[in-house]
């Protein structure tokens, strides 16, 4: 436990309270994390893990831009997918995860290559069902977030292994509150 990872993991519960309660800043605050768990990540040989913080970092710019515009333009509201979406989301999460996986397990150190995959590839989609307010992502977050309580207790992460499991309390929540905002519009 470092004083790096103690920081990520307080701007990392700020920005799921944030998200939580639609508060734009949460993406301020998703930023900075990601900009920390990038080095956390690395030097745990996750490497899935670490790209993904890079993503985050650029969806978190994207994120603000989405709830910004609807701020804006109109009420930006909670939504929902079809079957087909959840068909489509997580067909493509199933592929990558198996492709990278076997990359990473062929040609590099990478600790549980697989999981590393699912949860990284997993939390790029979501992470952009979060940008377009959709309620579902709240579920898809759960399983990623129940997956990488284990992958990071296998890398000793102890503290970022317990923000993933207050996460899963967290999600309870934002489902419960961006589901009653969605059935009162």
């Amino acid at each position: 436990m470092s004083p790096i990872e103690i920081i990520a993991v307080f701007t990392a519960i700020l920005y799921l309270v944030l998200a939580v309660r639609q508060n734009i800043l949460c993406w301020s605050a998703w930023i900075i994390s990601s900009c920390l768990y990038f080095f956390i990540m690395f030097q745990a040989n996750l490497y899935m893990e670490s790209l993904l913080q890079i993503f985050y970092v650029v969806m978190g710019i994207y994120g603000w831009l989405q709830w910004k515009k609807g701020d804006s333009e109109k009420a930006f509201e909670v939504n929902t997918m079809s079957i087909n979406d959840h068909i489509k989301i997580i067909s493509i999460i199933l592929f990558l995860s198996i492709l990278f996986g076997s990359i990473l397990g062929q040609f590099t150190d990478a600790v549980l290559p697989f999981w590393d995959s699912l949860t990284t590839w997993g939390a790029v989609l979501t992470t952009y069902l979060v940008a377009k307010k959709f309620l579902e992502n709240w579920i898809y977050w759960f399983v990623i977030d129940f997956i990488s309580v284990f992958l990071f207790i296998s890398r000793d992460l102890y503290l970022t292994a317990g923000l993933f499991f207050v996460y899963l309390i967290i999600i309870f929540f934002g489902y419960r509150s961006w589901k009653s905002e969605m059935e009162a519009s």
